[in-house]
Order: C-alpha cells, then structure tokens, then sequence
C-alpha cells in the first residue's frame, strides 16, 4: 500500500490525464479503502488541488455560480455565437416562441432576423427585448417582474401569471449546468421557477449550451433530461454525452 504522499501524487495525476477519477477506481488501484481515499481527496480539496464530486473527484468544479453577464459575455464568446446562430434553424415560419435570459440566449436574439413571416417572442429577459424591439417583423411580449441585476431579466409572480395565459411553439433555455443525473440546472432558484413555467408553457424545449456546461451543476433544476427535445451545443462536447443524451431520446444540434 502507498503512503499518503505515494497516494496523493497518484491521485493528482490520475486526475491530471483523465480530468476526473472514480473513488472506487482508486481503491481498486491502490488497494485502500474507501474511507482511506475520501480522506485523502478531503485533505486535496482542502488545498484547492481538487474539487470532490459525487462519487470522486474532478480538475474543474462541478458547480456553477451565478456570475454576472458582464462576466459571462466574455466566456466561449465565440461558441455561443456559433450556438444561436445554429438554433435560429429550429424556428419555424410564423412562430410564436420564448427566449430565457442569459447571453447565449441574448446572442440568438441578437441574430435573429426574420425577412418576410412574422414572428412572436416572449422574454423575461431585458437584453433580449431591446435587441428584438426594433427589428421588423417580430412582436415582442416582454415579461413583467422585478429585474435581477445579475441576469438583466425579471422573475417571479408577475411574470407566472402572464406565462398562464400563454401557449408557445419553442422554448430557448441558456442553462449553467447539463447532468446526466441531476438534469438541466441554472444557478438562481427565482429564475429556475420561472424557466420550469416557460417550459410548461412551450410544445417544444431547445437547451442552448456550449460544451463547459456539460458535467456541471447549478442550484436550481428547471427539468429532466428526458424533458428536452433539442440541446445545441459546439463541436467539443464529448461524444460520451452526445451518446448518452440521444439514448435519452433528445436531438443533439451540434454548432
């Protein structure tokens, strides 16, 4: 058996090469126990060497944090552009469709132009009324509440209530977190309740990601997995989630 430095060195470089590592895995190599390694990724993490997930331990946290939008502008800028542009194909001729907060959803606003159909969006997003409020061609229903500095978009009862008289065709979701697990998440409860409406709300889901998000959980889930229809996401998501979330039965669009 190793000592705890042979053990630690080993952990770190198994988490190195491969991103992640399974506490079962490491008992199995290094013949310990399982109490044995859980402390030995406890001490890690506590030195800011790891982050311990479900069942092991990870190089990149599993948590998503609700950062402002300023922030997240500047983020896989370029995948996102990629992502919206994408999804733009999914709208159909005279939809009536609502696009969440959050800056995968304000870049799909942003390229959004329809030549000769009219289109109806609903938002509760502030970012993604102004860049649509102008264009020709589409009306805009632009959510009541109280605005959240974070995400520039309103949230709570005013808006449910105007969500109760609705029916859509698609629904756009930026998400902070995709789990094969746990589900779809975003990093505030308030607006998680308000994306579980819009979903309620809408015939079909789209989940608009960049490959960061996959494996990462935030606070609030808004739904299942097996909840979604479209997920668009860019070209370094790995095939073991495309895999995994086609068995699921959704649709894979890939930017």
């Amino acid at each position: 058996m190793k000592n705890i430095t042979e053990r630690h060195e080993y952990i770190l470089n198994k988490i190195k090469e491969h991103n992640k590592v399974s506490i079962q895995e490491l008992c199995d190599e290094m013949n310990v126990s399982s109490v044995t390694i859980r402390k030995d990724l406890k001490l890690l993490e506590d030195k800011h060497l790891i982050f311990r997930t479900k069942g092991g331990a990870s190089s990149n946290n599993p948590y998503a944090t609700d950062k402002p939008l300023i922030i997240k502008e500047s983020i896989n800028y370029d995948e996102k552009n990629k992502i919206a542009k994408k999804a733009i194909e999914l709208i159909k001729d005279n939809d009536s469709i609502l696009i969440g907060s959050g800056t995968t959803a304000s870049a799909l606003a942003r390229f959004l132009n329809p030549s000769d159909n009219k289109l109806t969006v609903i938002t509760p997003a502030l970012r993604v009324a102004i860049e649509l409020c102008n264009k020709p061609n589409i009306e805009v229903l632009q959510l009541g509440g109280l605005i959240r500095p974070n995400s520039s978009s309103v949230a709570g009862q005013y808006a449910m209530r105007i969500l109760d008289e609705i029916s859509c065709g698609i629904v756009f979701l930026g998400v902070d977190g995709i789990d094969l697990d746990f589900g779809i998440t975003i990093s505030n409860l308030t607006e998680a309740t308000l994306n579980q409406k819009m979903i309620a709300t809408s015939q079909k889901v789209v989940i608009l990601a960049d490959s960061s998000k996959f494996g990462r959980r935030g606070l609030g889930k808004i739904c299942n997995i097996e909840d979604v229809d479209y997920i668009v996401t860019d070209s370094n998501i790995s095939s073991k989630y495309i895999n995994a979330l086609e068995e699921s039965g959704l649709k894979v669009v890939i930017a």
